[in-house]
């Protein structure tokens, strides 16, 4: 259940810290939604990559060279 808990909370980590970051650069540079697009998307992809990561699909950097 922890391992589980853990993998929910960096794919919602991710995305929110993604959407805080576009929302930001959306107040900043007055680019309505695009900004919140852009990084919502990295976010989840970032969220995504941890996750593959953690749950050990996806092998680190060092160990594939």
């Amino acid at each position: 259940m922890a391992m589980g808990l853990r993998l929910s909370s960096e794919l919602v980590a991710g995305v929110l810290v993604g959407a805080g970051l576009g929302w930001g650069f959306d107040r900043l540079l007055s680019t309505s939604p695009w900004g919140l697009i852009v990084f919502l998307l990295l976010g989840f992809t970032a969220g995504v990559m941890n996750v593959m990561r953690t749950a050990g699909v996806m092998a680190k950097q060092s160990e594939r060279l």
